[in-house]
């Protein structure tokens, strides 16, 4: 699945959702033409109640161009974090049988050989232990600090939509404060006199920002609470099957024998003992007459 990760699928995507926004804003203007025919009475005539849409598009800033970039950024990154964070793309079975099969046949240099080049998970947090042989306790702290890596990469790779939903309500409020000052701005430049239908407007394309800001924040901070969760649960379980596999491949403990006679000193010859066997009387030696 890297194909998804290149920087091809997000220009197509960016491109995709251009287009969508210029479908919205160009169908948005050929309403407002048509609705605009009629000539000098329409013009005289009370002005109607415009759309949430219809009042972005009219009055779109740096703050909202800005809100728009992260949408599309945050967009990208909720399909790639649900592409990539499934069982099938992070400990694929296919790769965990070959692995199977591989310690079975006792064929260590091939195991080495496939999970250097394999992308999976467990191959990933295998790989540095099998470098550690044959000191089993060497394997495990490497495979504990592979594993330990590959979940806060994961977790890395979620953390830009957390930011990006918490830079939300503070882009729009950012947005609204300028449009405030700007609507209260008119007011002063009117003398106090200015028309209240003009400063409600100002106000409500103000407020459009804040709006903004939390239509990108929501999405973005539930997904990332989503995937949270899966990354822990799905790396939680990876590590489990390393930690399996790597048990098949622990090396074999010496033998107690072998421990107790290296404990024996040099120079010295084990008998065996043989049960029920009785010690040998010491001879007495012939008193000397005298």
């Amino acid at each position: 699945m890297r194909r998804y990760a290149t920087s091809k699928f997000r220009v197509v995507l960016l491109l995709a959702l251009i287009a969508t926004v210029v479908f919205i804003a160009s169908s948005s203007t050929f309403a407002q033409n048509a609705g605009g025919g009629g000539g000098a009475a329409a013009v005289e005539a009370k002005p109607q109640k415009q759309g949430i849409l219809s009042l972005i598009l009219g009055h779109i800033d740096f703050v909202s161009v800005i809100i728009a970039g992260l949408s599309i950024w945050g967009l990208t990154l909720i399909i790639q974090g649900f592409i990539k964070i499934r069982a099938g793309a992070l400990i694929p079975e296919v790769s965990t049988n070959h692995i199977r099969e591989l310690i079975g046949r006792r064929e260590f240099k091939e195991l080495i050989d496939f999970t250097e080049n394999d992308p999976s998970f467990i191959s990933r947090a295998l790989n540095p232990a099998l470098k550690r042989a044959p000191s089993f306790s060497s394997m495990k702290e490497a495979m504990e600090t592979a594993v330990a890596e590959q979940t806060s990469e994961q977790f890395r790779k979620i953390e830009y939509l957390n930011i990006i939903g918490n830079l939300g309500p503070l882009l729009g409020l950012l947005g609204t404060v300028l449009g405030m000052i700007e609507a209260f701005q008119d007011l002063m430049a009117a003398g106090g006199d200015a028309n209240p239908a003009k400063l409600a407007g100002g106000i409500s394309t103000a407020l459009c920002h804040t709006f903004l800001g939390l239509f990108l924040a929501v999405p973005c901070l539930a997904v990332f609470g989503i995937q949270r969760t899966m990354v822990d649960r799905l790396t939680t379980q990876g590590a489990l099957i390393a930690e399996e596999l790597l048990l098949l491949i622990k090396p074999a403990e010496a033998k107690p024998a072998a421990a107790s006679v290296a404990s024996i000193r040099p120079g010295a010859t084990p008998q065996p003992a043989i049960p029920g066997a009785r010690k040998a009387p010491v001879p007495v030696p012939p008193a000397v007459p005298s």
